[in-house]
C-alpha cells in the first residue's frame, strides 16, 4: 500500500484514518468557514487527518435551475482563505479543462468527479497539474474497473492518487454499496476513501434534485471503517434541510463528532488484529 504525504500528515498509514469533510457546494464565505474551523476543531480533539472539501461550481447537479456555487474565481479564493486561515488541506472537484490550472494552484487535492472518471485526457491532465488527486469511481464501474483510471493517471508520471467509493446504480434513483470493493481497490496499492454521505443519494430522486437517505450514513460508515478503508468522505451542514446542494444525505455537523469517535475505535480494534 503506497502512503501518501499530505503537509503534516499521511494518508493510508496502518493506525489512523483520514477525514475528508465539508459542504457539498461552497455557499456563503462565513458559513463555510464555520463549518471547516468547527470540523478542524473536531478532527484535532480525535487526532484525525483532516481535508476541508467544496465545491466551487457543482457542474453536475439534476435540474438547470439548481444551486451551482460561487463559480471559479470566488470559489478558489474563498478555498484558498479557508486553506491560509486555518492552515487545513483542500479538496474540490474540476469538472472543465480550463480550470484545471487555477484549481491546481490552490488546491492540495483535486478530485475528478464520477461522472467524468472515464475521460482519459481529462484525467490524464488533471494528473499532470495535480499535487494529489482523488478519483471518485464512477456509478456504473465495477470496482475492477478502477484499475485501467490508476493506469491513466501513472502515465502522467502522478501516483499520489486515492481511489474513493461512492456507490454504484441499482436500478433507477438509487444507489447500493458493496463492501467488497474497498478490499478489492486497496489491493490495487493505494489509499480508498469511502463517500459515507453520497453512497446513501437517491440520484435525481426528487425531480429535479437527488434525494437520500442520511438515516443510513452512519450504518454503511462503520461498515466501510471495519473493511479496514483509509479514510471517510462525507458532506456535512449545520442545517442539511437548508443546504443548497445534496442536503438529504448530508450529516448534521453536530452529528460528526460521535460519529468520528465511533469509526475510530472500530478503526482502531479493527488495524489491531
Amino acid at each position: 500500500m503506497k502512503t501518501l504525504e499530505l503537509g503534516e500528515f499521511k494518508i493510508g498509514e496502518p493506525n489512523r484514518y483520514v477525514v475528508i469533510a465539508g459542504p457539498c457546494v461552497l455557499e456563503d464565505e462565513a458559513l463555510t468557514t464555520h463549518i471547516a474551523a468547527s470540523l478542524q476543531t473536531i478532527c484535532k480533539k480525535l487526532d484525525l487527518p483532516f481535508i476541508f472539501k467544496a465545491s466551487y461550481d457543482k457542474a453536475n447537479r439534476t435540474s438547470i435551475s439548481s444551486y451551482r456555487g460561487p463559480g471559479l474565481k470566488a470559489g478558489l479564493e474563498i478555498l484558498g482563505r479557508i486553506k491560509e486561515q486555518l492552515g487545513v488541506p483542500v479538496l474540490s472537484d474540476v469538472h472543465r479543462f480550463e480550470e484545471i490550472d487555477a484549481a491546481a494552484a490552490v488546491l492540495d487535492v483535486i478530485q475528478v468527479p464520477a461522472f467524468l472518471c472515464r475521460q482519459t485526457d481529462f484525467v490524464v491532465e488533471i494528473a499532470r497539474k495535480a499535487k494529489l488527486i482523488n478519483i471518485k469511481k464512477g456509478q456504473f464501474l465495477a470496482p475492477w474497473d478502477v484499475q485501467n483510471i490508476i493506469g491513466k493517471v501513472k502515465s502522467a508520471g502522478n501516483e499520489n492518487i486515492l481511489i474513493t467509493e461512492r456507490g454504484a446504480s441499482f436500478g433507477y434513483n438509487n444507489l447500493v454499496f458493496d463492501v467488497r470493493s474497498l478490499p478489492l481497490m486497496r489491493a490495487m496499492g493505494y489509499p480508498v476513501i469511502f463517500d459515507a454521505t453520497h453512497s446513501v443519494q437517491l440520484p435525481g430522486g426528487q425531480g429535479c434534485s437527488s434525494g437520500g437517505q442520511r438515516d443510513m450514513v452512519p450504518y454503511l460508515a462503520r461498515a466501510a471503517v471495519a473493511a479496514g478503508v483509509d479514510g471517510i468522505f462525507m458532506e456535512v451542514h449545520p442545517e442539511p434541510d437548508k443546504a443548497l446542494c445534496d442536503g438529504p444525505n448530508s450529516l448534521a455537523l453536530d452529528s460528526v463528532e460521535a460519529l468520528l469517535s465511533t469509526l475510530k475505535t472500530i478503526d482502531r480494534t479493527v488495524k489491531s488484529v
